[in-house]
């Protein structure tokens, strides 16, 4: 881990403090990454869009099929399967182990679309195609750094928009306030570790997101950090120091971490990771969420929610299969 970590940051590092911009990729265990320069910005083997800056557009434009029927079902684990997990995490929590973690699980998935087409059709401001292994339709920034400033998004809180009254409810949820609370109280101690003087901008503001099924609101906050103007001598250990991002880990991390590895039946390789892009100044990136895999010939859906002691099942295990969507409309 500490090889790859240290390979990596020594990459960013040499290319932004030539201001050469790049796109990378980085996973959740810090133990793989990818970052294409150059020529390389522009390989047919990914393909980004972020902020609609895009590498892609003559390949967009010859296979987009925006008038093609969907059809996409999941068969998610069960609630009892689901609960043995939920349980464990909170036992570890009551323990004093944890306050915060953040449960996932992989969903498979039939659809007629390939992912390819998911990632063509898609609405998103991040999204991205890794070549016959994955896309991912991000709405969640991971850090954007903009004239020596950090900014943090965390993004903890989601309702099916179709309840009644889904605004408020959302807005009320005392889990839900607590949680939020705890991810924006760790997302300032991680950007404490790179930067000074760090404030919080906006607290738990909300945002609609859009889905085939229907919409989604969302709660994220806005945080704020002074790198310095030097910034880009040290931005690959900025981007090192905090993964992986709290708000698909929890807090503590390392012990966190140490059960998210217990309890989750599968490996999130680069699901929960981090993508972004460096135009040679700025860098603008994101927590890989909204996340469908192909392995072994069959799409998986990765989703899940943060759990803490007074999380109830129920709740969280439906808003496990809320996220399960494609961002097409």
């Amino acid at each position: 881990m500490f090889s790859c970590a240290n390979e990596f940051a020594d990459q960013i590092n040499e290319l932004s403090s030539k201001s050469i911009p790049f796109f990378f990729i980085i996973d959740f265990e810090v133990d793989e990454f990818k970052i294409f320069y150059g020529e390389k910005l522009f390989s047919k083997d990914i393909y980004f869009n972020i902020n609609n800056f895009k590498n892609y557009e003559d390949v967009y434009q010859s296979n987009k099929q925006d008038n093609k029927k969907i059809i996409f079902k999941s068969y998610p684990i069960s609630l009892t399967d689901y609960k043995s997990a939920f349980d464990s995490v909170q036992e570890y929590e009551r323990e004093g182990n944890s306050y915060l973690i953040n449960l996932t699980f992989q969903t498979e998935l039939y659809t007629n679309l390939s992912l390819f087409e998911i990632f063509l059709m898609s609405k998103s401001r991040f999204k991205l195609y890794v070549k016959d292994l994955f896309t991912c339709f991000s709405p969640e920034i991971f850090v954007r750094i903009k004239d020596g400033f950090i900014f943090s998004y965390p993004m903890k809180g989601t309702i099916d928009a179709k309840i009644p009254n889904a605004k408020k409810i959302l807005e009320n949820d005392e889990k839900e306030i607590a949680e939020h609370a705890t991810i924006v109280d760790l997302i300032r101690n991680d950007l404490g570790i790179v930067a000074n003087n760090i404030e919080v901008k906006k607290f738990r503001y909300f945002s609609k997101i859009k889905t085939f099924k229907g919409e989604l609101y969302q709660t994220s906050s806005e945080i704020c950090g002074y790198l310095g103007a030097d910034y880009k001598k040290r931005l690959g250990n900025i981007i090192v120091s905090l993964l992986p991002a709290g708000s698909i880990s929890g807090a503590p991390k390392e012990a966190t971490i140490k059960k998210i590895k217990e309890v989750e039946t599968y490996k999130r390789g680069y699901y929960t990771g981090v993508g972004g892009y460096f135009d040679g100044n700025n860098l603008e990136s994101y927590v890989l969420i909204r996340f469908i895999e192909n392995i072994n010939g069959k799409l998986f859906f990765k989703s899940g929610g943060g759990i803490t002691i007074y999380s109830d099942l129920e709740k969280e295990y439906s808003e496990l299969i809320e996220k399960i969507y494609v961002p097409i409309y």
